[in-house]
C-alpha cells in the first residue's frame, strides 16, 4: 500500500493539498466550493510545492488536479478581482505572481500529469497547458473565456496555446471564447488522453507508474529539450505584447466585463 504524507501544510493557504504519495507528488486544488477557482494564495503556493519536489529524489512525477469531481480549476477567483485586478499595481502583482507559478510547473524538471474531472476554464487550462500530459474525464469541459470578460491574455499563455494545439486552433478558441467537450478538446490536441469518469484514477495510475519506471534522467533531458524549442523568439515584441495585455485590465470594456459576470448577463463591449 502507497503512504501518503501530507507536505506544506502551514506553510500555504489551506486551498492547496500538498502530497507525497510513494513516488509522485500531488498538489490538489482544493476550492470546490468555487469549482477550484485560482486565488491569488494559491498561485502563491505551487513554486513551494515543486520546489520540495524538486529536491525529493524519491519523486519521479507530479500530478496537478482539483478537488472534488465538477472542476480542475474553473479559471481565477472573480472574487478577488475587485482587490488584485484592479489598479494598475494590483494587476501587476497578480500577473507576476500567476505568471510565475505558470513557470514553475513548465520549467519543472520531472513530468507532470494534469489530472482534469470538471470544469478546466481560462487560467485552469493555461495551468493543465503548463504541464507535459493532460488527462480527463469525458464530462470535462474547457474554455478560455477571456474575450467575455474583457482580460488579457498574456504572452507565455498564448505561447502555451499555439504550441499544444497550433496557431490554426488557437485563433478558434480564443476568438471565439467557445465551451468545449472533453472529446472536443481530445480533437483539438488540448488534451492527450479522455476516459470515462470511472476510469480516469485507474488511467492515471497506469500512466504514471510507467513514467516513474523510466530512466528520470532520461526524461528530463528530453523534457529540457522540446521546451527549448518552445521557447519565444528573441524578435517577438514582448513589451508591445504586455502593453496591450495591461490596455485590457485598464479599459471600460473589462468594467463592463465584470459587471456583466456578476450580473449573470450578456457584456456590452465598445473597445475602448
Amino acid at each position: 500500500m502507497t503512504t501518503t504524507t501530507r507536505l506544506l501544510q502551514d506553510e500555504v493557504t489551506d486551498s492547496l493539498i500538498i502530497e507525497k504519495k510513494g513516488a509522485v507528488g500531488w498538489i490538489t486544488f482544493n476550492d470546490p466550493g468555487r469549482h477550484n477557482a485560482m486565488s491569488f494564495d494559491m498561485w502563491v503556493g505551487i513554486p513551494k510545492a515543486l520546489e520540495l519536489f524538486e529536491q525529493d529524489d524519491d519523486i519521479r512525477a507530479v500530478v496537478l488536479t482539483g478537488a472534488g469531481s465538477k472542476a480542475f480549476v474553473s479559471g481565477a477567483n472573480i472574487s478577488q478581482f475587485d482587490t488584485l485586478r484592479t489598479a494598475a499595481d494590483a494587476v501587476a502583482e497578480y500577473e507576476r505572481v500567476a505568471e510565475g507559478a505558470q513557470f514553475a510547473i513548465y520549467d519543472f524538471l520531472k513530468p507532470t500529469v494534469a489530472r482534469i474531472d470538471g470544469y478546466c476554464i481560462g487560467g485552469g487550462l493555461n495551468l493543465a497547458l503548463c504541464c507535459d500530459i493532460r488527462i480527463a474525464s469525458a464530462p470535462s469541459s474547457f474554455a478560455i473565456p477571456a474575450g467575455r470578460l474583457g482580460l488579457g491574455y498574456r504572452l507565455t499563455a498564448i505561447r502555451n496555446l499555439v504550441t499544444t494545439v497550433g496557431a490554426a486552433h488557437a485563433l478558434d478558441i480564443l476568438l471565439s471564447a467557445n465551451r468545449y467537450s472533453a472529446q472536443e478538446a481530445l480533437t483539438k490536441g488540448l488534451v492527450h488522453y479522455v476516459v470515462e469518469a470511472a476510469e480516469l484514477d485507474n488511467t492515471l495510475d497506469a500512466y504514471v507508474a510507467k513514467v516513474a519506471s523510466n530512466a528520470p534522467l532520461t526524461l528530463q533531458a528530453g523534457k529540457k529539450a522540446i521546451r527549448e524549442f518552445q521557447k519565444v523568439g528573441s524578435d517577438i515584441d514582448v513589451q508591445g505584447i504586455t502593453k496591450l495585455v495591461l490596455g485590457c485590465f485598464a479599459s471600460d470594456d473589462y468594467q463592463e466585463g465584470k459587471r456583466a459576470f456578476a450580473e449573470k448577463r450578456s457584456p456590452v463591449f465598445r473597445g475602448k
